[in-house]
């Protein structure tokens, strides 16, 4: 499945590194800093300052003079230099290996998940669960086992890269482990290679080499996500789903940021009809320019295409110009075969306040009616709006976020199930998929070495009340033509309940090791009756990166 695309991007890699090793060095920036809401907000001060002109909505980020002073700081958290054994450093204040010369950089680390936990809302007869969180010994019924390694550095001053894989077995809450088994994938992660099993077994990898040839021009080749807008959610390309094979081209010029990227997408779930890699397969291909009409002002314009390799019978569609157009809003207007998936979007951004902005997305998704011509198809889209900010209430290190989002129904869907607006099943938007409104709010308070975190969330969503219905939600389903009136909610009509609060003690804050106590609680109610989660864990985690639970 996953093994052979892998294998193509590591070649591919290995190839651009070759060449970029051998280049020049220079003034220009180009360290990756891998996303994270929990990390990235901790630079709101810097990023939302109203004397600051950087571009805030394209993530991950490249360190910059901006944020450089801040990361620095948020790196030496805690450290105690008093430490001189050589154990204790590593554990506490140091990176594994951790080499610096004149010419080039590297660090290693090792990292590690271990975390047990109980839902003491479950319900019926317990499936008996043979999942042991530290690998052996005892077992739980949720709880994580992740063994994995993070390493990265840099060759001069124009040239970086950045991987990490982790292995994983984990038993999740019921609602979790429905989804997983429902569409075979961990979402945001990787497929799950035990499906029988009564825990989950999968992977994650991340590449990332990045090449800043001069200071306004950045090359990034690897797999990776990418995340557009200032909110905790995206309804334009979020990281929720897996990371995938890109190629991506940002330029900065003047108060202009314009961004486009090709990737490679797949879907395990449809049927096969060659075996390189066994699953379907798509291109997709991204514009995004940002504006900052002054440093509290800002503008974007988004655009992205999905491009199917074949159709269902496995007639390839040939080679499309529209992959390599440069010019945003130009993409999918060309003849075509077998047509491609576009949508537009949005984006806005203003500082209200030193330090707090209000930020917004609009998505235009221009759906295409069917062959038949006896009823509509509406185009449909979404909306967003928030605000975010840091140090309320006069307290440093107190950050905030307000976010509401909204989705019509059958937006991001296609006629044709693989242009849908999708990878490996699960949405490049909200994690919702389509036709849902949420309301969320979410804090966080950095105290020295401790990190605490809450988050409310209500949404509302319409679901299929059976397997052959399609109301509109699941963007894998396919785009068919309806009635004028579709509205938010049609269907099963269902409203979701969140609740969710942590407290870490950060122990080395080079790869985020940190021991963490999290509580839970999920309620998804209509009229088949309530589902219900209340989980509380504890463990040890490390790394950056966003795993979600809130859908």
């Amino acid at each position: 499945m996953q093994k052979n695309y892998l294998r193509l991007a590591g070649k591919s890699i290995i190839l651009f590194a070759g060449i970029m090793v051998y280049a020049a060095t220079g003034k220009a920036q180009s360290v990756y800093l891998p996303q994270s809401y929990q990390f990235y907000q901790k630079f709101n001060a810097d990023i939302y300052s109203k004397s600051s002109g950087m571009h805030t909505s394209l993530r991950p980020f490249l360190i910059d003079s901006t944020i450089n002073g801040r990361y620095n700081q948020l790196m030496q958290m805690g450290v105690d230099s008093s430490r001189h054994s050589w154990f204790l450093r590593k554990i506490f204040n140091e990176h594994l290996i951790d080499v610096k010369t004149k010419d080039w950089t590297f660090f290693a680390d090792y990292v590690q998940d271990n975390t047990i936990g109980h839902d003491f809302s479950e319900q019926g007869p317990k499936e008996e669960v043979h999942f042991k969180p530290l690998g052996f010994g005892f077992s739980t019924r949720i709880g994580t086992n992740t063994r994995g390694f993070q390493l990265g550095g840099t060759v001069g001053t124009k040239f970086s890269f950045y991987t990490s894989g982790y292995e994983n077995q984990s038993a999740f809450p019921d609602y979790y482990t429905a989804y997983v088994k429902q569409i075979g994938f961990v979402p945001g992660q990787a497929y799950d290679r035990g499906p029988n099993k009564t825990y989950r077994d999968y992977s994650y990898a991340t590449a990332i080499l990045s090449y800043t040839p001069i200071q306004q021009l950045n090359i990034t080749l690897g797999q990776d996500k990418t995340f557009i807008g200032d909110g905790y959610r995206s309804i334009l390309l979020s990281d929720y789903a897996a990371n995938y094979p890109l190629l991506r081209l940002t330029a900065n010029i003047g108060k202009v940021q314009y961004m486009m990227m090709w990737t490679y997408l797949q879907d395990l779930n449809l049927p096969k009809f060659d075996e390189f890699g066994s699953n379907r397969r798509k291109w997709g291909l991204f514009h995004y320019l940002d504006w900052n009409v002054t440093n509290s002002l800002s503008f974007g314009f988004f655009n992205a295409y999905i491009a199917p390799e074949a159709d269902d019978q496995g007639n390839r569609r040939g080679f499309d110009a529209n992959l390599i157009n440069p010019l945003p809003f130009a993409v999918g207007s060309g003849p075509s075969s077998l047509p491609g998936n576009s949508l537009y979007g949005l984006t806005g951004k203003y500082k209200i306040f030193d330090k707090h902005a209000v930020y917004g997305q609009l998505l235009f998704d221009q759906t295409k009616p069917a062959v038949t011509t006896t009823s509509n198809v509406k185009n449909s889209g979404g909306v967003q709006l928030g605000v975010r900010g840091a140090d309320i209430f006069g307290v440093k290190d107190l950050n905030y976020l307000v976010e509401y989002d909204a989705v019509k129904p059958y937006t991001y869907s296609s006629p044709q199930v693989i242009s849908a607006y999708s990878f490996f099943s699960q949405p490049l938007g909200d994690p919702l998929g389509a036709n849902f409104r949420e309301v969320m709010g979410l804090v966080n308070y950095t105290y020295k070495r401790f990190d605490f975190q809450g988050q409310l969330m209500y949404a509302k969503y319409g679901v299929d009340a059976t397997a052959a219905d399609n109301a509109g939600r699941d963007v894998t389903k396919p785009l068919v033509p309806t009635v004028n009136g579709n509205s938010i909610g049609q269907g099963l009509n269902t409203n979701l309940y969140y609740a969710e609060g942590t407290v870490a003690f950060l122990l080395n804050p080079k790869y985020n090791l940190r021991f963490e106590l999290g509580a839970l609680y999920r309620m998804e109610k209509n009229s088949l009756g309530d589902k219900k989660a209340t989980v509380l864990t504890f463990g040890i985690k490390s790394s950056f990166r966003n795993l979600y639970h809130d859908f």
